[in-house]
């Protein structure tokens, strides 16, 4: 009696054990509501979320429905298609009244056949909940750029996020982009100098801001103008996909700065005549990229042009961090030559360098430049063409005051084991005074051309008695 009524129980558990763990396999997503499911669904590509359409109609229902769109042109079969898929989601949408929060999408037209789009598009996506807007037309050529509707600047009340990428601005008549902190514009056409300009400065709480200009662009003085601006890069090219443009009429051309709390710029445009920065005192990092090149190179005297590149140089002598590429470098050695224009001014609170050198004259051109900086401790160096055969004769020498009181670190990338690598690797363990570590970039394709480098770098003598060789 006792056994019978032990394997009762013993069933009765099973069964509830049963029933729970049947319980477990069922679809417990698919009894999630609607809006939750398509905030799960908004942290996929929609590429992937959309893969979930052909569980149910309720899921199609659902993907349809969910706030964001991220989609590429390339991922479809033919441009139409594309296009038809997006015309169809966006009719849903208007139909459920439901807004989108965020929008990216990749295009690349190939040519004059592919529909236009792009404006009824963003017309339709500009609601006052979109927050999120990146809209990118590759390869395409400027006579097929679609014009940005006026609806994207007067409805969008929340938006945080802007990327245009080859579109067409008109004239614009009044802008209202409240919490737009930032803006990417890139290889687009302008109505008008004025018109760009209301653009930026209207975007009153813009921190980072990057103009990737195209020649031509129908502006001839782009002016940044922000009291709120932290964060600029600003370039100047000639535009993918039309062609080489023979005529640019540089005279008259240029850029002005104007923000007072600008902490980092990237500059990229040496195109243009004039480049002026003012109130430039939050001004913390700067790489110079693109400023003055070969549209520069004088070897007569040009008083304005002296006074501009001056003042430009002095309008960021107070930043932390720079970075000059091997363009800056070579107009600069350019003018150390000829004496076009005022010697660098000292840049007393830049504790971080890197800079690209090229071997050629190296052994001027390297103490003189960090002759402008007194206080540097951080050095990060690349040499442009080590193997250069003018490169083996490179003898430095002069001693700058940074290396006797301030150098603590350098670092020298790509280093091979060039005789040049080695000379530099020489000054600044032979000349610096406190130097803490010397970091080499190694490249070596054999073993024991490496293992002799090796013996060599650690034999070299060192002012520094507490320095140490790393590499990596």
């Amino acid at each position: 009696m006792e056994e019978k009524s032990f394997s009762k129980i013993q069933q009765r558990m099973y069964d509830e054990y049963r029933a729970r763990y049947l319980r477990a396999r069922e679809d417990t997503i698919g009894k999630l509501p609607d809006p939750l499911l398509c905030q799960i669904l908004s942290h996929l590509p929609t590429k992937d979320a959309f893969s979930t359409s052909v569980l149910s109609h309720r899921w199609k229902t659902v993907c349809l429905s969910v706030p964001n769109l991220d989609l590429d042109s390339s991922e479809f079969p033919d441009y139409d298609t594309f296009v038809t898929f997006i015309d169809e989601l966006l009719a849903f949408s208007r139909e459920e009244n439901s807004l989108l929060y965020k929008v990216k999408l990749s295009l690349r037209k190939e040519d004059e056949n592919d529909q236009y789009c792009v404006t009824r598009w963003i017309d339709s996506v500009a609601n006052p909940k979109l927050n999120h807007l990146d809209v990118e037309c590759v390869l395409v050529n400027r006579k097929f750029l679609e014009v940005v509707p006026q609806s994207l600047y007067i409805q969008c009340d929340t938006l945080v996020y802007l990327r245009l990428h080859r579109v067409s601005f008109g004239e614009l008549k009044s802008v209202s982009l409240p919490c737009l902190k930032t803006m990417r514009l890139e290889h687009n056409v302008y109505a008008s100098d004025a018109s760009l300009q209301l653009l930026i400065s209207s975007c009153l709480v813009l921190e980072d801001l990057s103009v990737v200009r195209m020649v031509p662009d129908n502006v001839k003085v782009l002016r940044v103008r922000s009291q709120t601006l932290t964060s600029l890069h600003v370039d100047y090219l000639y535009g993918e996909g039309d062609g080489f443009v023979d005529v640019f009429e540089r005279e008259g051309s240029g850029v002005f700065i104007d923000a007072p709390r600008l902490k980092y710029l990237k500059f990229e445009d040496d195109l243009s005549d004039v480049k002026v920065i003012t109130n430039s005192v939050s001004l913390e990092k700067v790489n110079v990229a693109f400023v003055f090149g070969e549209n520069d190179f004088s070897h007569v005297i040009d008083l304005p042009k002296r006074n501009m590149v001056s003042n430009f140089f002095n309008s960021i002598s107070g930043v932390k961090e720079m970075k000059i590429s091997l363009y800056t470098m070579e107009f600069l050695d350019y003018n150390w030559v000829w004496e076009s224009y005022d010697p660098l001014p000292q840049f007393c609170n830049v504790s971080t360098l890197k800079v690209t050198f090229s071997v050629l004259n190296l052994d001027m051109m390297m103490p003189t430049l960090l002759e402008s900086f007194p206080n540097l401790k951080s050095l990060v160096l690349k040499l442009d063409d080590p193997s250069s055969e003018k490169a083996a004769n490179v003898r430095l020498s002069s001693v700058p005051p940074c290396l006797l009181s301030s150098l603590e670190f350098v670092k020298i990338k790509r280093f091979n084991g060039e005789p040049v690598d080695m000379e530099v690797a020489r000054y600044f363990l032979e000349k610096s005074q406190i130097l803490k570590k010397l970091v080499l970039d190694f490249k070596c394709s054999a073993f024991e051309q490496g293992f002799y480098m090796l013996r060599d770098l650690i034999a070299l003598p060192r002012r520094s008695s507490w320095c140490q060789i790393l590499l990596c």
